[in-house]
């Protein structure tokens, strides 16, 4: 199945929004990108050996990890490979349901949740 670009980034715009306010403020500055695939420098720094495998990424530092004494590290970025994510999608449910389900794992990831959390939450 397969999205335009302008509504897939729809869809994870709904997804962002769909976060509570309480948490909305730690994610002003994050970029969201979408990608359609991630890049061979990408996969060598994850260990990843199938580019396709890899529905989405943050990219920066948990907020659960920092410290007052160290500077702001930018860029905080998230990215969504939409077509990764179409490739494992048979309909517009699923297409709808898997890209909430990355862009909030990916979130997760920033507020400091690890795999196991996020899989226990049902975001793996």
């Amino acid at each position: 199945m397969r999205l335009d670009d302008e509504t897939f980034a729809d869809i994870v715009e709904e997804a962002l929004d769909s976060i509570p306010d309480g948490f909305r403020g730690y994610l002003r500055e994050i970029a969201v990108d979408i990608e359609d695939m991630p890049d061979e420098a990408t996969c060598r720094e994850m260990d990843i050996r199938d580019p396709r495998e890899l529905l989405g990424l943050y990219h920066g530092t948990p907020l659960t990890e920092r410290h007052v004494d160290q500077p702001y590290r930018y860029p905080e970025r998230i990215v969504i490979y939409q077509r990764n994510i179409e490739r494992i999608c048979r309909t517009r449910r699923q297409m709808i349901d898997q890209i909430r389900k990355t862009v909030l794992h990916e979130v997760g990831h920033h507020f400091g949740l690890t795999e196991k959390h996020l899989h226990d939450l049902g975001y793996d």
